[in-house]
């Protein structure tokens, strides 16, 4: 098991932060968490990863605030990107239009 490799900035946050690179398979414990979380494949560091199952269209929740939407469904523990998030702003890789 993986101890303090994950912060969760807020208890009403569904996904959590790598502080390091996790591998697909790893079991991290977060903090606040009473299960630990199998981690579906690689995370690199600094970005997330769900805590629990996220239906496609339902809200991504980082500092207690909705970052995005779920553009597809995401299982717990995996990775949580610009692959499945939306912003309701910007990608974050592109301009606002």
């Amino acid at each position: 098991m993986v101890e303090n490799a994950a912060l969760l900035l807020d208890l009403g946050d569904n996904i959590a932060v790598a502080l390091v690179e996790l591998e697909e398979g790893a079991l991290v414990q977060v903090q606040g968490q009473e299960e630990p979380v199998r981690i579906l494949g690689r995370v690199p560091f600094g970005h997330k990863f769900a805590l629990r199952d996220i239906p496609m269209g339902q809200p991504i929740v980082k500092y207690g605030q909705e970052i995005g939407v779920s553009s597809q469904a995401i299982a717990r523990g995996e990775h949580v990107h610009i692959h499945n998030l939306s912003s309701r702003r910007s990608r974050g890789d592109r301009e606002a239009r």
